[in-house]
């Protein structure tokens, strides 16, 4: 789905309104919401539960980041290795986004959020389309927090879509090989509209990227953080900021 780029000003940004002790914002935070099963297994309840509560959560965490004026929120919903779970499970997890945008899109609209989405979206059943379509267009002119959902994406897939893009242009003999640069490969991806990430959180106490935003991540700050999705809260979100603003960012330079 084609965006039209967002018109980002200065990297860092002082917000006094919210917290003293935070100077420096990023602008775009990217989350990988895990932890929803095992939320719901130390509870004793099914893992459908944990993803309920996982979604209410979101809601949650976007008034956050809203509060802090952040620019983007990009949340890691569903990926292209979930269709492996159990049918029961996935097809709970595909009526989400309905449940999720029936009770809370108003409010987003009232908060200015406007919701996009990467991924791909042709692949998706007809009814979670047909909610994330009316999202993003009741959202589409509002100016505030962008609101980024990941459904059914991979990075190495949306790599194999940009090297099949490219090919077709080099095989019509629109570009040239040596034309090929990373500017080129951004203007290809989903993200091509949005800065890359500068904060990565993600939640449950696993270390890796489990296939997110493989290229865009090359120079985000990542933290890491035990809490289950369902049970982080705005005291962690705030923790990973104090840690964005001590980092360095020196992108391979010296500082």
């Amino acid at each position: 789905m084609a965006f039209k780029k967002w018109p980002f000003m200065n990297k860092n940004k002082t917000i006094e309104e919210k917290d003293d002790k935070i100077k420096i914002i990023p602008d775009h935070v990217a989350i990988i919401m895990d932890g929803n099963g095992r939320w719901a297994r130390q509870r004793g309840l099914p893992r459908i539960a944990g993803h309920k509560q996982g979604m209410d959560n979101v809601k949650r965490i976007v008034e956050v980041a809203n509060s802090y004026q952040i620019k983007v929120l990009t949340m890691y919903a569903f990926s292209t290795e979930n269709w492996k779970r159990p049918e029961k499970e996935v097809n709970y997890l595909m009526k989400l986004p309905n449940d999720f945008l029936n009770v809370y899109l108003p409010d987003l609209i009232e908060e200015n959020v406007r919701v996009q989405m990467i991924g791909h979206f042709e692949q998706l059943p007809s009814h979670t389309k047909k909610a994330v379509r009316r999202a993003i267009d009741q959202t589409k002119h509002n100016t505030g927090l962008i609101l980024n959902i990941a459904m059914n994406y991979g990075g190495r897939s949306e790599m194999v879509e940009v090297v099949k893009s490219i090919a077709e242009d080099i095989r019509q003999n629109q570009i040239d090989v040596d034309q090929i640069d990373e500017s080129l490969i951004n203007d290809r991806l989903f993200t091509s509209h949005l800065p890359d990430p500068d904060l990565l959180i993600r939640t449950s106490g696993e270390i890796r990227l489990s296939n997110f935003l493989l290229w865009q991540l090359a120079y985000t700050e990542f933290w890491f953080t035990e809490a289950y999705w369902p049970s982080f809260s705005e005291r962690e979100f705030r923790e990973a900021l104090l840690a964005y603003q001590q980092r360095k960012r020196r992108y391979g330079a010296l500082s």
